[in-house]
């Protein structure tokens, strides 16, 4: 977009001072005559260029113009206004606040390279939230945050996955991770990393002594290893399914967490694909396809799901319509 050419080449230029129009092109990707012309435009939008020819030549800026945008590239820029399409601000208290910083930003860039950055928030959207499940809770999320801010430890009452009731923990946080609309608390817990799911935090209190964390370490390490070790850890049971045809695709896309491999291409009325889950229990969502999935094995899983159907099929045998 030419706009956004323009923030460049003006940014260029208070950077530099002086720049040649055999190198503006070449950064800007671009003719020298599209720069001579961009130049021309810059000094009709009110901006203070001027060009001088000869071996010392070059685009120049008149010393001491300044904009309010130092150093901004037009990526940078851009990447401002995506932030603003996301959910995380509003959960973290801070939606109000983006969207004035960004109107703010949108004051300081020159009149004439407004539309390029606007256009990204009409153009981008970023939607957080998984397909087809409500939204995680985030009750405790404000007092987190506050730990995370202040470099406090924090007393959590947690309740672990598969847990009916939840236990005290004292933890050290390193920060908060928003991933696919779910909020996770990274700290470590009696010295070792932990992942805490906010949705299962059923209170939580900042102490008064500092978070003890290991030297060196920052959110972002601590959070790549520990996602490491839950997306490398295979479900240790492997369950083999036919998929009819025109299933395939929604099948690929709703057990997407479960494929054991790339989804195979259709290869006839009924394709074989190759799943992991943690036990034959967790299997069962494989009924919400009715009968255009048959479990092919292990025989524990058709059992069980056989066993599921016939409760089901009991269950409504005796309604009566009307």
């Amino acid at each position: 977009m030419k706009s956004g050419r323009l923030l460049e080449m003006l940014l260029l230029l208070q950077a530099r001072g002086q720049v040649t129009a055999a190198e503006l092109a070449e950064r800007l990707e671009v003719s020298p005559r599209t720069v001579y012309r961009d130049a021309e435009a810059l000094s009709s939008a009110g901006v203070p260029i001027y060009t001088e020819r000869g071996r010392a030549g070059g685009i120049r800026l008149l010393p001491g113009y300044r904009t309010d945008v130092t150093g901004l590239t037009q990526d940078e820029a851009r990447a401002l206004f995506v932030l603003t399409t996301g959910g995380a601000q509003e959960d973290l208290g801070l939606g109000t606040a983006a969207r004035s910083a960004i109107l703010k930003v949108m004051r300081a860039v020159p009149e004439p390279f407004r539309p390029a950055a606007a256009a990204t928030s009409q153009r981008i959207l970023v939607d957080p939230a998984g397909w087809m499940r409500p939204p995680d809770p985030v009750g405790a999320l404000g007092v987190l945050q506050a730990a995370v801010f202040t470099d406090r430890r924090l007393r959590l009452r947690y309740r672990s996955s598969g847990q009916g009731s939840a236990s005290v923990r004292v933890v050290d946080p390193y920060g908060l991770v928003c991933k696919a609309g779910v909020w996770y608390l990274v700290a470590d817990s009696g010295g070792e990393p932990r992942l805490f799911r906010v949705s299962r935090v059923a209170s939580a209190v900042v102490d008064e002594e500092p978070a003890r964390r290991r030297t060196g370490m920052e959110l972002a390490e601590v959070w790549s290893s520990l996602r490491r070790e839950v997306e490398d850890r295979p479900a240790p049971l492997e369950v083999v399914v036919r998929v009819r045809r025109e299933w395939l695709d929604l099948f690929g896309r709703m057990c997407a967490a479960h494929l054991d491999g790339p989804l195979p291409q259709a290869t006839g009325e009924w394709t074989l694909v190759r799943l992991r889950y943690p036990g034959v229990m967790a299997a069962r969502t494989l009924l919400s396809f009715g009968a255009n999935v048959e479990v092919v094995s292990p025989a524990s899983v058709r059992a069980d799901l056989a066993a599921v159907a016939a409760e089901i099929v009991d269950q409504y045998s005796n309604v009566r319509l009307g």
